[in-house]
């Protein structure tokens, strides 16, 4: 038989195999209704080329390991306390200056299915009922805690703790699937995003391979207790941060690797537009004293990543193969965790790269919190907080 023809073979075996995925050994084979959606991806010439040569996140402090799991975001009360950030088992943690100790809870349903675990993944299966705090912002004026929770949508606990009230599950009659991060204005007004109406964060790497398109961006009055939608139709929206003026907002797209800006005063308010285009795949961003942006960048782009968000369906096709969803997600992210911190302007202006891109000492960075001095480094998937000194 002649080589052509062999190969002809394979591709056509390969085509059927991948079509019917018979073994269901594939990372979507317990999503019968997954959709690979195109993702408009900023030119390649757009992207930062800047790089931490030095890769100066090596140089950070790994601290509380294997006492936090899972720390997505870390915060300060308006006493200067903490930190105070969220874990896998559902608690908000805040150290006391000794040890950490319970300060909150999203849900009302905790029971022994919430005890410790080996890691972070180890809860997946059980956070909709042990809940998943994501973002944590403090009211400065009142020190009470706004916590976004991936399954129990958006609360609120006072100064002293304990299970955090409700504020709002749902908007305009769709609730909310995938709460992820929040900030809060001079009002009280509360603005926050929606990951995903189809995917709760425990399929947040079928989210990842989707791209799913049905994010919102959205604000909770807190006068007239309402919840309103501000944007739709965005594929992973994630980390959200007020302008030190409160004129804008910005927040992540995080399949495109940009952020994007939200107008809230001016002639452009209620409208939003292209901040910067990010290195990578964004988490969360903090905004410090000076008004600058810090972002957590999960990964960096790779031509790989690239092609595959022009490409949907090579995508859905490479999804099929019989690769397991964890290895695909290394794939995605260029091999192994690493870790990339930028700083923005006010005016979307690149100004610092910081790195450790082999994944050394810091790996997965989901939140930057800058804080006297020091960046305080949380990472949804890792058992630490990473501090780097940048005084």
């Amino acid at each position: 038989m002649k080589p052509g023809r062999v190969l002809a073979g394979l591709f056509l075996l390969l085509a059927v195999y991948c079509g019917t995925d018979p073994f269901k050994h594939s990372a979507i084979s317990d999503f019968p209704d997954f959709v690979s959606h195109e993702i408009d991806m900023p030119s390649l010439s757009s992207v930062p080329k800047e790089r931490d040569t030095q890769n100066l996140l090596q140089k950070s402090e790994i601290k509380f390991r294997n006492q936090v799991q899972g720390p997505e975001s870390v915060a300060f009360d308006p006493q200067g306390r903490g930190p105070y950030t969220g874990v896998a088992d559902g608690r908000v943690l805040f150290w006391n200056g000794q040890a950490w100790v319970d300060f909150a809870h999203t849900s009302p349903h905790r029971s022994e299915i919430c005890d410790p675990k080996p890691s972070p993944m180890s809860y997946l299966p059980n956070e909709h009922i042990c809940g998943r705090p994501l973002g944590l912002r403090f009211d400065k004026k009142t020190g009470d805690l706004y916590i976004a929770d991936a399954y129990f949508g958006l609360l609120k606990v006072g100064p002293e703790g304990g299970l955090a009230t409700s504020l709002t599950t749902e908007a305009e009659g769709e609730p909310l699937r995938f709460t992820n991060d929040l900030d809060i204005d001079e009002e009280g007004n509360v603005y926050f995003t929606d990951s995903s109406t189809k995917y709760q964060r425990r399929n947040f790497l079928q989210l990842v391979f989707s791209a799913d398109d049905s994010g919102r961006v959205l604000k909770y009055n807190s006068t007239t207790k309402e919840t309103t939608v501000l944007e739709r139709n965005h594929q992973f929206p994630n980390g959200l941060s007020l302008s030190k003026d409160g004129s804008f907002f910005v927040f992540c797209e995080g399949a495109k690797g940009s952020l994007r800006k939200y107008w809230l005063k001016g002639e452009k308010a209620g409208t939003s537009e292209v901040f910067a285009v990010l290195p990578g795949f964004p988490d969360n961003v903090r905004t410090n004293d000076n008004g600058e942006f810090w972002v957590a960048v999960h990964c960096r782009r790779s031509l790989y990543t690239y092609f595959c968000a022009l490409f949907p369906k090579l995508r859905k096709v490479i999804l099929k193969l019989p690769i397991s969803a964890k290895i695909q997600f290394l794939i995605h992210i260029g091999g192994w965790p690493h870790a990339v911190v930028v700083k923005y302007s006010p005016e979307g202006k690149l100004l610092q790269i910081l790195e450790d891109s082999t994944g050394k000492v810091v790996k997965a960075i989901s939140e930057v919190e800058e804080k006297d001095g020091k960046l305080w480094m949380g990472s949804v998937l890792m058992p630490f907080i990473a501090v780097y000194n940048i005084a």
